[in-house]
Order: C-alpha cells, then structure tokens, then sequence
C-alpha cells in the first residue's frame, strides 16, 4: 500500500517542486549550521576549547552527511519511480554534481588540515564557500593561507569565501 501510495505522490510532484524541495532541505543545513555558529558563541568571546571545537566540527560534518545522503536518498527513489526519461537523465545529473561536491569538499578539508590546522569543515553553496577550522582565532597570515587554498584549488573569487574559526 505505502509504495503505491508513493508511487502516486512522485507522480503528483512536478519537476519544479522536487527542485524547490531539495534546495529547501539544502537550506535548512545552512541555516542550521549558521544558528548554531550564532548561538554557540560565548557571550565573553571567550575562545572555545578544542574539544568544543572538536565536537561542533565532528556534529556539523555529521550533520551535513546525513542532509547528502538524505538527498541522495531522495535522488534514488526519483529514479526507481519515474518513467520520463528526461526526469532520470536530470536526476542522474544531479547526483554526479552532488558526488563532485562532495569531493571537491573532503579534498579542501585535506589541504587545509595539511596546511597545519587541526581539523576544518568547507562547505560549498553553488560557488558560495564556508570554511570552519578549528583554531583559537584566525590571524590574516591563516586566513589569507586558506583563501589562497580555495582561490587556487576553485578558481572562485576571495568574496566568495567565508572563514570562520572554531
């Protein structure tokens, strides 16, 4: 009963609308990641200790997998129930951007981690990058050398680069 009923719901959603549903879950991560960036801060400015930084960036990249694979998820049940061609041919698309995403996320994570911080989280918003590196404070030296990573490795511009430490 349920997949048939599912069935008739993937049916009844248009393109549009699983297009708006997906960058609303994509939306909720960023919101969800900014609130909790926003709340967490000490009302002292008080820097954290590296196991609250540890664990923020642990919980926000657990997080973020959960939101991939949920898309993921979604991406799949598109493909086994639809039988417009063009529908599949686009999903399959979308699932080869994620996965490059993806990739192109843990390869940054690696080079600024190799550049001789502890741990860091990017994450890439349509050409938009957020990079969280666990730190005590960024100087300009660390935050022009991870700006230099993503210039470099994205062919993005500097304004399209957020650095924050955690």
């Amino acid at each position: 009963m349920k997949i048939v009923y599912f069935r008739e719901v993937g049916k009844m959603l248009t393109k549009k609308k699983k297009i708006l549903i997906l960058f609303g879950m994509v939306a909720l991560l960023v919101v969800t990641g900014c609130l909790n960036l926003f709340l967490n801060k000490n009302a002292d400015n008080v820097p954290t200790s590296s196991y609250e930084s540890a664990s923020f960036l642990t919980s926000y990249r657990a997080t973020k997998k959960e939101t991939r694979e949920t898309m993921l998820s979604y991406y799949n049940n598109i493909i086994k129930t639809s039988t417009d061609a063009e529908q599949i041919i686009e999903t399959n698309a979308l699932i080869s951007n994620l996965a490059a995403k993806m990739e192109k996320e843990t390869v940054l994570e690696g080079m600024i981690m190799a550049a001789g911080y502890d741990d860091a989280v990017v994450t890439d918003s349509d050409g938009s990058y957020t990079v969280m590196v666990k730190s005590n404070g960024l100087n300009a030296d660390d935050v022009a050398k991870i700006l230099s990573i993503l210039v470099k490795e994205t062919g993005t511009s500097a304004t399209n680069v957020k650095v924050t430490s955690v």
